[in-house]
């Protein structure tokens, strides 16, 4: 299952349209915010997919019957970039396990790159829903390295990919890479991609853009 949230009007529309400008862009505090707002947005659409149970709670006045959810979920985001989202999705799931990786491409002098996994940090994610969030999804291939790597931890029972903007090439990687049990939400999907792999006409570098140029 694809969720595209740019295919309704809404003022979700008002937060993709402001990170992709390039001079709202010049704000590095509200392009994080606007991301973390993109993040909070998909994360209580993602909400509505997964399992409750009702339990009861203790009011100063009674007992009130509500439906929570079974189990938590594990946020596993790709540094340095998903940290803006990381948190939008981590204000709604505020009681979330944590896992986070680091994913860089290694550039080679012909324009080709290859990506490198050299860091993980994550909890045990064996039968549990496991929620992966990168602001660009441009190949797709960094996220399957990234789910790759997260599998020494555990075999999770559902998988959703949380992407801020998507290219159709890695939409169509992630559907015969991942396993059936894998949804993805995404905030925009774009057509295009430049020889460097880069979201035309996305928005440009994310991490960058959130945090600075790297040198």
């Amino acid at each position: 299952m694809v969720r595209n949230l740019s295919e309704q009007n809404s003022i979700f529309n008002q937060f993709i349209a402001e990170i992709r400008d390039v001079d709202i862009q010049q704000d590095a505090m509200r392009f994080r915010r606007n991301i973390e707002r993109i993040g909070e947005i998909l994360a209580y659409e993602l909400s509505k997919d997964l399992d409750y149970e009702e339990e009861e709670i203790f009011t100063p006045l009674g007992i009130a019957k509500e439906n929570l959810l079974k189990q938590q979920p594990v946020i596993a985001s790709i540094l340095r970039a998903g940290l803006p989202l990381h948190n939008g999705i981590l204000n709604l799931f505020d009681q979330a396990e944590n896992a986070f990786i680091s994913a860089y491409r290694k550039e080679h002098k012909d324009g080709s790159f290859e990506v490198h996994v050299d860091y993980l940090a994550s909890p045990d994610i064996d039968d549990k829903v496991l929620i992966l969030a990168d602001p660009m999804l441009a190949t797709g291939r960094s996220m399957e390295l990234v789910y790759k790597a997260l599998l020494q931890k555990g075999m999770p029972k559902q998988i959703h990919i949380v992407s801020v903007i998507a290219s159709k090439l890695a939409i169509e990687h992630i559907k015969s890479k991942f396993p059936k049990n894998t949804k993805i939400w995404v905030g925009a999907i774009d057509d295009e991609l430049t020889a460097q792999s880069y979201i035309v006409p996305g928005l440009g570098d994310a991490g960058d853009l959130a945090y600075g140029q790297k040198s």
